[in-house]
């Protein structure tokens, strides 16, 4: 079987979601209000899991320059930029479905999404013509996460040695890099 890679999944969708936020940002007419400053420097927050979104904790939010809870802070984004709404919901969605394993959920976030001209249209779309495969990324465990650490050791090592004038005593350095 075909599996897409989780991480690649999310990170797809992730950026369709920052596309659409620098977006909305180039839209706004006033670059010092609120919106903007909250959607400009705190853009980590709407990456963060639902789960993760603290709504009752108040702390000092650095780019809006307030007291307030984490939840307060998106929703000044998500209230007033409908179009980022969507894109936001629909990237929890698919962040949850993906970690939970959940197939019908991730099914009916790809199937039910309307296109509205934004960057996320292409990612659903990229999702909805190899369904099967993102599918069997909920069904099955596996994931080249590991192999991608390795090849990342070695190409570290590589950077690091400058090159190594023998191939055998490179192949070693990376047995005991790996081992």
């Amino acid at each position: 079987r075909i599996v897409v890679d989780r991480f690649h999944i999310v990170q797809l969708c992730s950026r369709a979601l920052d596309q659409v936020r620098i977006n909305s940002l180039k839209k706004l007419p006033d670059k010092k209000s609120r919106i903007y400053k909250a959607m400009k420097s705190d853009w980590r927050l709407y990456h963060l899991p639902e789960e993760d979104v603290d709504d009752t904790h108040i702390k000092f939010i650095v780019g809006i320059n307030e007291f307030m809870t984490i939840q307060n802070a998106i929703d000044i984004a998500t209230d007033e930029i409908p179009i980022f709404k969507e894109a936001y919901d629909t990237y929890q969605s698919i962040q949850r479905s993906i970690r939970y394993h959940d197939i019908d959920l991730l099914q009916e976030t790809i199937s039910g999404y309307k296109r509205n001209g934004t960057a996320m249209d292409t990612a659903i779309t990229t999702l909805r013509k190899n369904k099967n495969y993102v599918k069997n990324s909920c069904l099955l465990p596996y994931s080249n996460g590991p192999l991608e650490g390795t090849i990342g050791k070695i190409k570290k090592l590589k950077r690091n040695s400058y090159g190594f004038r023998n191939l055998e005593h490179f192949i070693k350095r990376i047995k005991l890099i790996c081992a």
